[in-house]
């Protein structure tokens, strides 16, 4: 299974700020599923090979 992170922990590994991920969640730029899931208690969870996929345009 691809590692899973926290918000904060792909803003770490990616640069990208928290609020940037948020938007892309937002307007569906990453899909749920695809790129992230959705914890029982609300929390995104990002699949790090795919969101490494999508930011080298595969």
């Amino acid at each position: 299974m691809s590692e899973l992170v926290t918000t904060e922990k792909l803003s770490e590994m990616t640069g990208y700020t928290k609020e940037a991920i948020r938007m892309k969640v937002k307007k569906g730029v990453w899909v749920k599923q695809q790129h992230y899931l959705k914890a029982p208690d609300g929390r995104l969870i990002f699949i790090v090979e795919m969101i490494y996929q999508w930011m080298k345009g595969e």
